[in-house]
């Protein structure tokens, strides 16, 4: 009988064990994996029940915000304005999970699901009040990105705004755009139809512009390749460099010309300056060959150039917000390096990036960490994260950023009038990239800064796939954001 009563208990202990194993797997191991799970119900009423916490703008002006329904998922996520801030917020939808925004990156703590809202679910549990999600303060500044959007209009572009002396994203717009309450909605049948519409193709309108396009940056690179030349203490503002009307790429018969009769110089030669005010592609090709591929790639590396950048968030919580990493070429061969000298060939990034080289000129040299999110704060009002200004390099001395200021300022004063600002200092430097097939189309670029001897405001604008130069496509943007920032 003990023998039996023995077996007996070891095969309920073994039960036990597996029970407690396989428990242990649903709720550790796979837990994430079945939350998301498109067939779980369970979850998705789960996450549509819950009081998500809104998003807003520097002055308050609310993004996205949950409204109670008369339905069986109690509350349905609403945008103000949904196309002009879609690139900021995302989209949180019935049948499609949150993968971008600021729905993704602070999904957890919206949701209030998130490890710093224990106490705030302990509270809403013991008094029998509603479990309510963090609500996201974000620096988004709502005139300033309804400027941007306006005038990018039906174009295919992005326009990015960032506060010189803290990185904070004041705008940051990418077109076209969508409307995040298509996806939002409770009939599930009209998400999934207006989800695939938007997803379709390259050119969808869910894809940021701003942080994961890569353009060619065309002549705005060239701010970069000056730097590399003041940082080696063999150049000034007033240095002669080779330049002329027409230049052989290296080992090739393509000849590369210039624009600008001005770009050309005389007898060859050009001042550093010179060739930043007009352009000049055969100085600069000719540059960057001389410098070599690893003092350009040196400083590019530091400005942000192959790496990707969060923007916002981290694991804990959420998806965080990414740019895609901006390349320079390795190791290029003369001819691809005088080509991605300008900005051509194989140098690509995304507008983020390139408004961040305005930043970093702009702040003496200083590359500011881009941050979105200005505070979270719980149902209470309490406070949970307040970000703080962080820098992430060291690009290049302040001497070379007063340089660079001094020639990105030419840029304006002798080129492109058309871009100052009465009573404004402006700095700024165009770019017009060649595209698509026998470089039959243009994206158009201006980066720079303002007022150029106090520096508030770094803009980077690209308009995609247009017909005219940088300075008339994306300038004019520059110069209303520019203008709208400073008279506030």
């Amino acid at each position: 009988m003990n023998k039996y009563l023995r077996q007996l208990f070891t095969a309920v202990v073994a039960l036990f064990v597996i029970l407690g194993l396989s428990s242990t797997i649903i709720m550790a191991v796979r837990a994430n994996a079945l939350n998301n799970d498109p067939r779980n119900a369970r979850s998705l009423y789960h996450q549509l029940g819950i009081y998500r916490g809104a998003i807003l703008a520097s002055d308050g002006t609310v993004m996205a915000k949950s409204e109670p329904v008369n339905d069986a998922f109690k509350y349905l996520r609403t945008y103000s304005n949904g196309p002009l801030y879609a690139p900021v917020t995302g989209f949180f939808s019935i049948n499609q999970t949150a993968d971008r925004g600021l729905e993704a990156s602070r999904s957890m703590l919206l949701n209030g699901e998130a490890d710093s809202l224990i106490w705030q679910r302990a509270k809403a549990m013991l008094t029998g009040t509603t479990d309510q999600g963090a609500s996201i303060e974000t620096s988004i500044d709502p005139k300033l990105q309804q400027v941007a959007y306006d005038q990018l209009g039906m174009r295919d572009g992005a326009a990015v705004a960032i506060e010189v002396s803290t990185g904070r994203i004041l705008a940051m717009v990418s077109t076209p755009s969508y409307d995040p309450n298509k996806l939002a909605t409770h009939d599930t049948k009209a998400a999934s139809q207006a989800y695939n519409e938007l997803s379709a193709g390259q050119n969808s309108p869910l894809i940021n512009r701003a942080t994961s396009q890569l353009y060619p940056p065309g002549s705005t690179f060239k701010t970069i390749v000056a730097s590399a030349a003041l940082e080696t203490g063999d150049y000034q503002t007033d240095t002669k460099i080779p330049a002329g009307s027409s230049y052989t790429l290296p080992g090739t018969a393509t000849q590369l010309p210039n624009a600008e009769a001005q770009a050309d110089g005389v007898n060859g030669q050009i001042s550093l300056q010179e060739a930043v005010a007009w352009s000049s592609n055969t100085a600069f090709a000719q540059l960057g060959v001389k410098l070599g591929a690893s003092k350009v790639s040196d400083i590019a590396t530091k400005l942000g150039f192959g790496s990707t950048i969060t923007i916002d968030g981290t694991e804990s919580t959420g998806t965080p917000m990414t740019a895609t990493a901006s390349t320079f070429p390795s190791d290029p061969a003369d001819d691809k390096l005088a080509l991605a000298s300008i900005g051509q060939g194989d140098t690509t990034a995304t507008p983020l990036q390139m408004a961040m080289v305005a930043q970093a000129i702009a702040n003496n040299g200083k590359l500011m960490q881009p941050t979105l999110v200005d505070r979270v704060r719980a149902a209470d009002l309490t406070v949970l994260s307040q970000t703080k200004p962080q820098t992430m390099a060291n690009a290049f001395s302040k001497d070379s950023a007063d340089k660079l200021t001094t020639m990105m300022e030419s840029v304006v004063t002798e080129a492109n009038p058309q871009l100052a600002i009465d009573g404004i200092k402006v700095a700024a430097k165009t770019g017009t990239a060649q595209i698509g097939t026998d470089n039959s189309a243009i994206d158009g670029w201006v980066i720079g800064f303002a007022p150029a001897d106090d520096p508030q405001i770094a803009v980077a604008v690209l308009v995609h796939n247009t017909d005219v130069y940088g300075s008339l496509a994306a300038g004019p943007i520059m110069r209303a954001m520019m203008q709208e920032a400073l008279q506030q």
